[in-house]
């Protein structure tokens, strides 16, 4: 679904934990040679999925926290035989820092001399791996082969231009979607969300209600002061925040509407003016 799409990626891989014995049991008690060759394959698949979403000229990270040279040196000297656009980045070494070895393993390319190891004896930490790699090639999303996410309609969106017009200084930009009652705005060029589970596609910009929109706390946090039509500063002392954290209603004079409540410029949520009152949009979870 992501073809060549991500400039970076970080592959945490799952491993056999060697480098975490000293603190967690369950690792120790989980270890078997069995265990290390069967990460060592689904590390595998996994760096497979990460070069194929890696944009050409990209950087892909590989981390693990075990000592098993068959997950380390041999995960990665595996993936450049597959994979001969890629190539070892070296990067600085840190006091403490050991430089990988391909002599622990059979096969084991000569660039993962480039890569790092880390072993508690020699730093304050755990036991970790680590190794850089950069992928061939020039250009970046422009060449995405993917499928884009395709926008919702404007003219389907009257009830949030009009919202944004009245209290909004500048509308972001990017692709609309739907999720029931629920608006998000994501990054131009994103890629199609089709068949995909997603927690949050992006920033969540309000619920469209019967005849209306209701702007969401993630939107009120996206912003500063300057990028809202109407504000209400308060100081970090005020007896007025402290009021607004709890969820109160407080006085306040001005022109109805959405009102953007900061704490000396900075964004803290919604409230909406009608008549002398500004009835409080804190989220109920976050009242203290």
């Amino acid at each position: 679904e992501f073809a060549e799409f991500f400039d970076k990626i970080l592959v945490d891989a799952p491993c056999s934990g060697e480098g975490m014995f000293r603190k967690n049991q369950t690792a120790l008690l989980e270890w078997s040679p069995s265990n290390v060759e069967a990460c060592a394959i689904r590390q595998d698949e996994i760096l497979d999925h990460a070069a194929e979403m890696l944009s050409p000229a990209g950087s892909l990270v590989y981390s693990t926290c075990t000592f098993a040279p068959m997950e380390n040196e041999g995960s990665i000297s595996r993936f450049l035989k597959r994979h001969p656009e890629f190539s070892v980045v070296k990067v600085e070494k840190y006091s403490g820092m050991e430089s990988g070895n391909p002599g622990w393993i059979e096969d084991g390319a000569k660039e993962t001399e480039g890569t790092l190891r880390l072993f508690p004896h020699k730093i304050k930490g755990e036991g970790h791996y680590i190794a850089v790699l950069e992928k061939s090639g020039g250009g970046r999303m422009a060449d995405f082969r993917g499928k884009r996410e395709v926008s919702v309609p404007e003219k389907s969106l009257p009830f949030y231009l009009d919202f944004a017009k009245e209290n909004l200084k500048e509308r972001p930009e990017g692709v609309y979607v739907n999720f029931g009652e629920q608006l998000y705005l994501l990054p131009k060029d994103s890629p199609s969300l089709k068949g995909l589970k997603v927690l949050r596609p992006g920033l969540h910009l309000g619920t469209n209600k019967k005849n209306r929109f209701e702007p969401s706390h993630a939107l009120a946090l996206s912003m500063m002061n300057q990028d809202a039509v109407h504000t209400l500063d308060f100081s970090g002392d005020s007896r007025e925040i402290r009021e607004y954290l709890k969820g109160n209603t407080l006085p306040a004079a001005g022109e109805g509407g959405w009102y953007l409540v900061t704490v000396d410029g900075y964004s803290m949520g919604w409230g909406k003016l009608t008549g002398q009152i500004l009835k409080n949009h804190y989220p109920k979870g976050l009242r203290k």
